[in-house]
């Protein structure tokens, strides 16, 4: 029983899950039943498992830190908790990892929920990883891993890497490069996806940069009535439309 918010790796939790980042020991903070039962059957490592008072009851299959309920809501991320919080630490992965494929970069995406539900959609329909470019959220935001749902735990992603290591990497490995763009000529089933592709998705403020889409080819997702979607949206209609063609 942790009884103190003094405590340094209550301390700790509080640091990493407030600034989206990892914590000392290099976990993330994964609340939630649903993402503890997704680390377990991902066979991620487990540092800590936290629960409340109200959760005792469960039969958990690790040693877990049980807390005062008042103290577990100090520390949890969101308002309706279920009172349970894992320590799970993330893969890591390089560049060479997630250019197998159709990969997603990233620009700009700074909702953690957009994010998150673009590793999901990713891994659902087959891509092959995602990078963070570093304008973009940070995939350890424990709204970002809630939203992907445990595809953090297992698609390959790079986190806030060197752009130039990107270019250099979409270079070598002879990756076509595109951008999503609402009035972009082509359309996105007019591009080959069976080959190495990368489809960068920007913010729903300012779309892609200028850095990524003078570089890229603009492809547009064809829609009736309204311009353009949300990226989350967009990012799974246009994996949907490789894993189709693939």
């Amino acid at each position: 029983m942790l009884t103190s918010s003094r405590n340094p790796l209550l301390k700790d939790i509080r640091r990493a899950a407030g600034r989206g980042i990892l914590t000392e020991d290099g976990y993330a903070v994964a609340e939630g039943l649903h993402l503890f039962e997704e680390a377990i059957s991902s066979r991620a490592e487990i540092g800590a498992v936290l629960i409340s008072e109200e959760a005792a009851e469960r039969d958990w299959p690790t040693h877990v830190y049980a807390l005062p309920n008042a103290l577990f809501r100090e520390i949890a991320t969101t308002e309706t908790t279920q009172g349970v919080i894992a320590l799970v630490r993330p893969r890591v992965f390089t560049l060479a990892d997630v250019f197998t494929g159709t990969t997603v970069l990233l620009d700009g995406i700074q909702d953690p929920g957009n994010a998150g539900a673009i590793v999901r959609a990713t891994e659902a329909f087959g891509g092959a990883g995602v990078v963070f470019l570093k304008t973009t959220v940070s995939p350890f935001n424990p709204k970002c891993l809630r939203a992907s749902a445990g595809s953090l735990f297992r698609l390959p992603f790079v986190n806030h890497p060197d752009p130039l290591d990107v270019k250099r990497a979409i270079v070598s490995r002879e990756v076509a490069l595109y951008s999503a763009m609402p009035h972009a000529t082509d359309s996105i089933d007019q591009v080959d996806w069976s080959k190495p592709s990368a489809i960068v998705i920007g913010s729903e403020g300012r779309g892609v940069s200028t850095e990524w889409s003078a570089q890229a080819t603009h492809v547009r997702i064809p829609t009736t009535g309204v311009e353009s979607l949300n990226a989350a949206v967009a990012a799974a209609v246009i994996l949907y439309e490789a894993r189709r063609q693939r």
